[in-house]
């Protein structure tokens, strides 16, 4: 089955219906779309995802492009949930998935490099991921980052929101502004998704 360029399956359909049952965020077909045909142009081979979630975009990654996958979650019932979904999908020599908290786990990878860093864990702690894993990239790598616009609320108004949420929109907020500024490398924001941030190391 074909959607959007991307190969699908009935076990792709099942990680998707367990993600909605579950309410665990996954990201959005056209984003997926996105990700991948990036990967695909840039002929990315090593990729790090900081956040898991239930292994959903590093299977599909991985069985629609040539690329290997190490991925971080924190959470631990994710994290054996992503486990088990990556050996039913006979993926295990390709992901390798690690139950850690990405800002304590830096040694873990300190010795790696990667083509693409893709950021979509706790959307507070943006710039914190990027500036902690920034060091991996290649060169001419690539970090890209998924729920830019949140749920359409980071061009929301504030005052509808409660006072947590307010506080997660302005750090996504000033993680955007930080990153388009940021002289080392060329950013661009697209409304794809649940908005994706591009980010393209300066030689």
């Amino acid at each position: 089955m074909m959607r959007n360029n991307l190969v699908f399956d009935s076990f792709d359909d099942a990680l998707k219906e367990y993600a909605k049952e579950n309410k665990v965020p996954i990201i959005l077909d056209e984003g997926l779309s996105f990700l991948i045909n990036i990967i695909k142009v840039s002929k990315t081979k090593k990729i790090l995802e900081i956040g898991s979630a239930i292994g959903y975009s590093a299977i599909e990654i991985v069985k629609n492009t040539d690329s290997y996958v190490d991925t971080i979650e924190r959470n631990l019932d994710m994290y054996n949930e992503a486990k088990k979904n990556i050996a039913l999908a006979n993926l295990n020599d390709k992901i390798n998935i690690y139950n850690v908290d990405a800002l304590e786990s830096f040694d873990l990878f300190k010795h790696k490099k990667y083509d693409l860093i893709f950021i979509d864990a706790a959307k507070a702690q943006y710039k914190k991921f990027f500036q902690e894993f920034e060091i991996l990239l290649n060169d001419n790598g690539i970090i890209i980052c998924d729920n830019m616009n949140f749920h359409n609320l980071v061009n929301g108004n504030l005052d509808d929101m409660s006072r947590s949420l307010r506080g997660l929109v302005r750090k996504l907020s000033e993680f955007e502004a930080w990153l388009l500024e940021n002289d080392k490398y060329l950013s661009s924001i697209y409304d794809i998704g649940d908005g994706m941030s591009i980010s393209i190391k300066k030689e």
